[in-house]
């Protein structure tokens, strides 16, 4: 395990590569935890008690050359980070590996970052892997998908004994365009997502820990990189995208028609959670808008068809918000302001989606 990470400046440094967000997780004790993008890794904000939010000083966490990073957790909240790091080698050509670390309990140490390398062995290829994303079956087998130089897709995942398998080419794959969105379901089971130059791909499993199967294609219009997915009810997950054509965010559920939830999102990723607001189980979306601000959607949950309200916060952001919940069910979500700074607010008692004051960490 690596010592206490460095403390640090609270602003993120505008020289820090191309890994652009911030991640919001909460502890198995309630503490939420602040991640974004700085020079040199990542850095972190811890709750001091659940549900105060009063953060304490920002801390470094040591990953140089990070350029994309995947963020999730497993049953036991264990926090697992994949990312995509790239490095300067002696010819001056990028290295590319993926690397991984896990952080085992809020404030505590992350692990030493390993590096999982690469599925491409020529050097060419292996720069043009794209962004890997984690999820973490029931059986808390660690499962990193990524979308190699072709348009491929690669795997590779621990096994159950912590060692981990080499990288396994999902034969019969192309033209795969932009980031994954994957998801680990309350049965068990696992679901992959894909846009593609031809429309969308979608594998699961029928049964925790079976087989993925082949991608079922469909023509669906996704803009690449805006992929999210949601467990929306027991063992079903919504994947939420922005429409190709300008229409907006689109919502889909296996088996049945996309359905528009109108909104205009700029380019980037959706953020999805499911919240209380007053008395309903509501999905909340929140993403970049098309003028650079946060915008956040709210639907009443698998009840799109009555409508989704949509607010722009006015806050203007360089990537997508985070969203998560606190230890008392409430709201809270961040993002990064165009100074560098990052900023939260949470949900209020006011009726609806009311948000406090934005506040800085």
């Amino acid at each position: 395990m690596l010592g206490q990470g460095a403390r640090a400046t609270s602003k993120v440094a505008p020289g820090a590569g191309v890994l652009q967000g911030i991640w919001l997780t909460r502890g198995r004790e309630g503490r939420l935890t602040a991640y974004a993008s700085a020079e040199g890794g990542l850095r972190r904000w811890t709750e001091s008690r659940p549900g105060r939010l009063d953060w304490g000083d920002p801390e470094l966490i040591p990953v140089p050359g990070l350029t994309d990073l995947s963020v999730t957790q497993d049953d036991s909240a264990y926090v697992h980070f994949v990312g995509r790091r790239e490095r300067g080698n002696a010819d001056r050509r990028a290295a590319v590996d993926v690397v991984y670390a896990i952080q085992y309990q809020s404030g505590r140490p992350v692990t030493q970052w390993r590096s999982l390398g690469n599925p491409h062995k020529d050097a060419e290829q292996g720069s043009r892997l794209g962004r890997p994303v984690v999820v973490v079956a029931a059986s808390r087998m660690v499962h990193i998908f990524v979308r190699t130089a072709d348009g491929g897709l690669s795997l590779r995942r621990e096994q159950s004994d912590g060692k981990w398998r080499g990288w396994e080419d999902r034969k019969g794959v192309d033209g795969i365009e932009g980031p994954l969105a994957a998801i680990a379901l309350s049965s068990g089971r696992m679901e992959l997502f894909a846009t593609t130059t031809e429309g969308t791909l979608h594998w699961f499993q029928r049964e925790p820990g079976g087989g993925l199967g082949d991608g079922r294609p469909s023509r669906l219009a996704v803009a690449p990189g805006t992929l999210a997915v949601l467990e929306t009810g027991p063992d079903r997950p919504t994947f939420y995208w922005t429409d190709q054509g300008g229409r907006g965010v689109v919502a889909y559920r296996a088996g049945g028609w996309p359905m528009a939830l109108g909104g205009a999102p700029g380019e980037g990723p959706h953020a999805a959670a499911r919240a209380f607001l007053d008395g309903y189980d509501c999905t909340v979306l929140a993403h970049q808008g098309a003028e650079g601000t946060a915008v956040v959607g709210v639907c009443v949950t698998e009840d799109e068809g009555n409508g989704m309200w949509w607010s722009d916060t006015g806050v203007r952001c360089v990537a997508a918000p985070a969203l998560a919940q606190d230890a008392f069910g409430r709201l809270v979500i961040a993002l990064v302001g165009e100074d560098g700074a990052p900023r939260f607010a949470q949900q209020t008692d006011e009726p609806g989606l009311s948000l406090s004051e934005w506040r800085t960490f």
